[in-house]
């Protein structure tokens, strides 16, 4: 296979498209497509609007992007600092072994130190053993001890409301 020229770079917003369906293409190899369900305006909104929740970087190739990295700040009460949080990175298959996530999590990494930030982390889906062992051969540490737990939808909504499943265990 031979190499290909790519550069990282911070995303804008007339990216947003582009992204939007690399997140499809991510959600797909995932087995997730079905939980998919808002839209590129949203993201705009997200990424750029008044309140940014979150940042990407991008991988292009020929003025197409063929990757994404999409994170945000966190915070660890222990370390007493803020992190960076990956929530997503994704490239494409064709253009996958050619450094382009190395070159992500580099640049990710550098973003952390450069701004005093304490940890750099994020989660893998224990059956993605590829994905696994790039992060370790990177230096992660996979921590087999944690898992992730959430709350979404009408079980959010319920909790909001204060209506929970056990009632024995609230005050």
């Amino acid at each position: 296979m031979s190499t290909i020229a790519y550069s990282i770079r911070p995303a804008i917003p007339d990216d947003v498209p582009q992204i939007f369906d690399l997140i499809l293409a991510l959600a797909e190899y995932e087995q997730l497509s079905h939980t998919v369900n808002n839209s590129p305006t949203a993201l705009a909104e997200h990424l750029f609007g008044p309140k940014p929740y979150a940042e990407a970087l991008v991988a292009e190739v020929e003025n197409q992007l063929v990757g994404f990295a999409l994170f945000f700040t966190n915070y660890s009460t222990f370390l007493t600092q803020p992190g960076l949080y990956l929530e997503d990175l994704f490239v494409l298959p064709a253009y996958r072994r050619q450094g382009i996530g190395t070159a992500f999590f580099q640049a990710i990494a550098k973003l952390a130190l450069e701004r005093g930030y304490g940890r750099f982390e994020w989660r893998v889906l224990a059956w993605n053993q590829p994905a696994i062992a790039f992060y370790q051969r990177l230096g992660a540490t996979v921590l087999p001890d944690w898992r992730t737990a959430r709350l979404l939808g009408e079980a959010l909504r319920q909790l909001a409301i204060g209506h929970t499943r056990d009632r024995a265990t609230t005050p």
